[in-house]
């Protein structure tokens, strides 16, 4: 169905005649999708007007989205695509999946609810050849829904603060390039070279989206050496759709919240740099807490009012103790190079 709509083929020929450095970069599109066709065209119509067109564009799609399967096919000739098919659900699966399939030297992944901005792939090239030692770029989700969502701007951006509390906002990230210490999946692209080709932790919990993974992620690049930057000027437009999975933003359960609180605290002890830092991150959000996965202090106000949510919290991060120790007690590869 897509044989001839693969990765850029001239392109690999002549980098196997000539060197790898013959061209500047080989540059793939990760999109993984599941059963929103409108949006994912609308993605695939942002990711055609490039203005630096992508050598490849990897599709990670289930294999009984027979909507989502017709609609790459009415694509084929339009953009070089190249399906992954994939027999279960989780979203770390289907993005290692993608990784071991793609070609590109530099990835970038945005979700089928987001549609890049005609200069994304052009910034991102431009930033990855600017300095070797950056090992994942990312940029600004501006949030629209039937029209733009009023989120202000900050310079404050993808950080864990001196005294522990965790910060996003990369939705409103306003400035100069600057290195942050995580990014958001949504935006985010990465040098194959230093995540290798299965980037993304397995073990982390929920049946869709594994909250959490791209802290993980990023926690790791540092520790391998790699700087992970934030840029403002690289723009996509997301369309916040609803999860088919327990991670339901309109409405988080029990479930999606322990899942979500196991991630976090795992990915600070076992993947984040050990030292003072990292204590101090654990210890906010142990006795402060963040969105929804209250402390100490928070959950004893939930409790007055009846709300169980710091109680999964706390479950959560009994569970991510025994586990990082169990790692400490037998190290395993945790796919990310370096």
């Amino acid at each position: 169905m897509f044989e001839g709509a693969t990765v850029n083929l001239h392109r690999l020929r002549v980098r196997a005649l000539f060197g790898e450095n013959y061209f500047s970069m080989l540059m793939t599109v990760l999109v993984p999708t599941y059963k929103r066709p409108d949006y994912l065209e609308r993605c695939l119509a942002g990711i055609e007007s490039q203005t630096r067109r992508a050598d490849e564009v990897v599709i990670a799609v289930r294999e009984d989205d027979s909507e989502t399967l017709a609609l790459l096919g009415a694509w084929k000739e339009r953009l070089p695509l190249r399906p992954v098919m994939l027999g279960r659900p989780g979203q770390v699966f289907a993005m290692n999946a993608s990784c071991v399939a793609a070609n590109g030297d530099i990835i970038s992944a945005t979700d089928d609810d987001a549609v890049p901005q005609a200069e994304w792939l052009e910034r991102i090239e431009k930033l990855f050849l600017s300095d070797d030692l950056i090992g994942a770029v990312g940029g600004r989700d501006i949030l629209r829904a039937g029209g733009d969502i009023p989120t202000g701007s900050t310079q404050i951006v993808g950080r864990i603060m001196p005294y522990g509390r965790f910060i996003g906002n990369h939705h409103a990230g306003a400035g100069p390039l600057r290195e942050v210490d995580h990014l958001k999946g949504v935006n985010m692209s990465w040098r194959t070279k230093a995540a290798g080709k299965q980037p993304f932790a397995t073990d982390l919990h929920g049946k869709g989206a594994q909250v959490f993974q791209e802290l993980a992620f990023c926690f790791r690049l540092d520790r391998a050496g790699w700087k992970v930057v934030y840029d403002p000027a690289i723009l996509v437009d997301h369309y916040v759709a609803v999860r088919f999975d327990e991670d339901n933003r309109a409405q988080r359960n029990m479930i999606a919240l322990e899942n979500a609180a196991f991630n976090f605290y795992l990915s600070f002890l076992r993947d984040r740099k050990p030292g003072w830092k990292r204590f101090a991150a654990l210890a906010w959000a142990r006795l402060i807490g963040i969105r929804d996965m209250p402390g100490i202090v928070r959950e004893a106000f939930a409790i007055l009012r009846g709300d169980a949510r710091g109680k999964a919290a706390a479950a959560a991060a009994r569970s991510a103790w025994r586990e990082a120790r169990k790692y400490a007690a037998n190290p395993r590869p945790l796919n990310l190079a370096g």
